[in-house]
Formats: C-alpha cells, structure tokens, sequence
C-alpha cells in the first residue's frame, strides 16, 4: 500500500521515539523512507509536467478573452478566423525585434527559435483545427467571460476546432487528438 512521505515518517519517528535520524542504512525503515521519498518526487515531477502542458491552453484561453473584451454580441465565423491568425502572430513584433537585434551572419538566438518553433507548431494546428473556445454564441461568450482563469473551470466551457480551409467544428475538452 502506498504512503506518503509524511506518513512514513509520522510512523518510524512513533516507533524509533522520535529518533528518526538513527536508522541504519540499509533497514526495513530506511528503505520504506526512501521509497517513499522517491514517489512523492515522481509525483511532484508529474504534476509540474502537467501543469506546464496544460498552460499552454489556459494562456491560449486568456488571450481570446482579452481580445474580446472591448466587443458586445455573438461573433461570426470569419470574425472567429481572424481572432485565430491573430492569436497566431500575436508574437511577430517580438520575432522581428530578435531578428533586428542579431548581428549578420550569426545563428538566430534562443528566444527566436523559441517563438519560430510555436509559430510553427500553432499554423500546423490550424491546418488541421484549431482548438478555441466557443465564442460565437451569447450563452457561449458569456461561459468565457465567467471563467475565473484556471484549468480545472475550462471544462464549463464548449469548444471548436477552427480549421483554416474556413470550416469550424465542435470539439471537446480536454483537447486530444482533432477531437
């Protein structure tokens, strides 16, 4: 049965009397620490990598609720088309200053290569379906205005796909795939 850290200690520190530190290297209790120190850093690894992947839509989220907050009503499929490219060039002017500031001859920095890959990865996206929130409706802009900003209330949302060839298609949550 899997412990935490804390509980491990909780009932070797009960057991030693408090002298935790005074285990031998290689005993039953010291290796139970281990262990259990090793799964709570597995864990912790895995939810840093899932938080980090999961940003990248709760900033795609934000970004169309900023964009839209100086309009009223429902928005139109090309209106839609348009928010999307321009979330997609939303980092030119940073691209191009990079560019502007590296010396002739030198291999772009980090920074550019950063912001080319995204770019790249987002009009590949696109090609295929875009995963936006759905905006096109009152009941539907009115969910994105509510959200509070995080992860977990995305799921209150309804989502498409905006494909670039002019289609948009509905879609789910959590993103996979061109669900």
């Amino acid at each position: 049965m899997a412990r935490s850290l804390s509980k491990v200690q909780k009932h070797i520190s009960k057991k030693k009397g408090g002298k935790i530190n005074s285990l031998h290297e290689n005993s039953r209790d010291a290796r139970r620490l281990r262990a259990a120190g090793a799964r709570e850093d597995k864990l912790h690894r895995i939810m840093d990598a899932t938080l980090k992947s999961n940003q990248i839509y709760v900033d795609r989220i934000a970004w169309f609720r900023s964009a839209l907050e100086g309009s009223v009503g429902a928005v139109s499929d090309e209106e839609m088309h348009v928010l999307t490219q321009g979330f997609i060039d939303r980092e030119d002017e940073q691209l191009e200053e990079a560019k502007s500031q590296r010396r002739p001859g030198r291999p772009p920095s980090k920074i550019e290569d950063q912001i080319k890959q995204r770019k790249e990865a987002e009009e590949r996206e696109f090609r295929g379906g875009f995963w936006v929130p759905e905006f096109r409706s009152a009941e539907g802009r009115s969910k994105l205005e509510r959200w509070t900003g995080d992860w977990s209330g995305l799921n209150t949302l309804d989502f498409v796909r905006v494909v670039k060839a002019g289609s948009i298609k509905a879609s789910s949550f959590p993103p996979k795939g061109l669900s």
